[in-house]
């Protein structure tokens, strides 16, 4: 009889753990419906997309050539994506649709952002084949900003600052090119995004894995003229969302190439972020690991979400005891989920707060952030298919 009603206790403790579980995926997505909903009908019909708010609270609206455009259609994807509603199927399709004309856009490497948050969730979740022939636009148009000499993706336009700039962010729009080469054959555009990851190994990380944000190269040479940082507290210092592009970058690498060295990158910059003496408690950490007046500066709940979604993949491809990647991303995912982080209203309808984009500028400290939401709405989906698969 003992025995019995330990395994039925045993039984219940499994059972309410995994509710348990459920229950903050469920509540957090929940959440991002109700305010995208009410985000969706405060804007309207426009060929614009939310970013952020101003000092004041005014929402920010931005035009499609903007980096952070892609963000709100793949949040909406994102929530069709769990919810299967048509309703979000079609706003989703509605908001994708503005952005379209970027496939030409040859100014800029931010088109994986831009194109592959918008039309590569609308494709993966709908197989339209518009789509795909956009993202195979969208891939020829930013290899076009490749030299073989430097052997990276120009980030931007040169200026009086910097020849040929590359930053840490470029990592993220690789993905795109991946996935080119799996639909069309084509291994150039495969061939380009593992030269740029190697050649940003090479090049843009100190010993201990933190990264500087901005290098520039001298195109004649391939050689690295400058390492600065710009958005981040010093040239020396660690950008908290540069460190969390890094890990999410070479952890999608992984992914696609199944190289060993894009694993040991993503395990060095982890352990970075989650050694760190200035990661705060609750694991959201401030805008930059070395910042002057720690703990008294702002927080980055995008460097955050866009490192909790980094941890949950990264856990499915290794089993780390000591740093355990699953829970350390269940960590801040729980306090991304608490009051002082999620917005139950209000907020201008973006559902988390205290993201920061560049404190050095003074620009969208201590605001919520599109690409916060977008990353944070990941992450939840990423813990829902990882516990429904174990």
């Amino acid at each position: 009889m003992n025995s019995i009603k330990t395994i039925i206790t045993a039984f219940i403790v499994l059972l309410f753990i995994s509710c348990s579980k459920e229950n903050i995926v469920d509540r957090n997505l929940n959440i991002a419906e109700d305010h995208y909903s009410k985000m969706v009908t405060a804007i309207g019909k426009t060929d614009k997309n939310p970013r952020t708010i101003d000092k004041n609270g005014n929402l920010i609206m931005v035009n499609s050539g903007d980096w952070t455009s892609g963000f709100f259609p793949g949040c909406l994807w994102k929530i069709y994506e769990y919810t299967k509603q048509d309703k979000w199927k079609s706003e989703a399709q509605f908001y994708t649709r503005n952005i379209e004309k970027e496939k030409f856009n040859n100014t800029t490497h931010d088109l994986g952002f831009m194109l592959y948050c918008s039309f590569g969730n609308g494709y993966r979740l709908t197989g339209n084949s518009h789509y795909k022939d956009i993202l195979i636009q969208s891939a020829k148009t930013l290899i076009t900003r490749f030299n073989p000499k430097v052997g990276c993706i120009k980030s931007w336009e040169s200026n009086d600052r910097w020849d040929y700039p590359v930053i840490i962010d470029n990592m993220m729009n690789l993905e795109l090119l991946f996935w080119a080469t799996k639909e069309t054959g084509d291994s150039t555009f495969y061939n380009i995004a593992v030269t740029h990851a190697n050649t940003t190994i090479k090049n843009h990380f100190r010993k201990d894995y933190s990264t500087w944000h901005v290098l520039s190269y001298d195109t004649a040479t391939g050689q690295v003229l400058k390492r600065n940082t710009a958005q981040g507290y010093e040239d020396e210092s660690c950008w908290a969302r540069g460190e969390s592009w890094a890990l999410y970058g070479f952890t999608m690498c992984y992914r696609e190439t199944k190289d060993g060295r894009y694993l040991k990158q993503a395990k060095g910059i982890a352990k970075y972020i989650l050694t760190s003496k200035n990661l705060p408690e609750d694991m959201i950490p401030y805008w930059d690991y070395n910042a002057s007046n720690i703990p008294n500066e702002v927080r980055d709940a995008s460097a955050a979400a866009i490192m909790a979604s980094a941890l949950y993949e990264l856990s499915t491809f290794v089993n780390n005891p000591e740093l355990n990647y699953k829970e350390s991303a269940d960590r801040i995912l729980k306090s991304l989920s608490s009051p002082e982080y999620l917005s139950k209203t209000g907020n201008s309808n973006f559902i988390l707060k205290h993201a920061t984009g560049s404190k050095p500028a003074d620009s969208e400290v201590d605001v919520p952030l599109v690409y916060a939401d977008y990353y944070f709405i990941e992450a939840n989906l990423r813990k829902l298919n990882i516990e429904t698969k174990n």
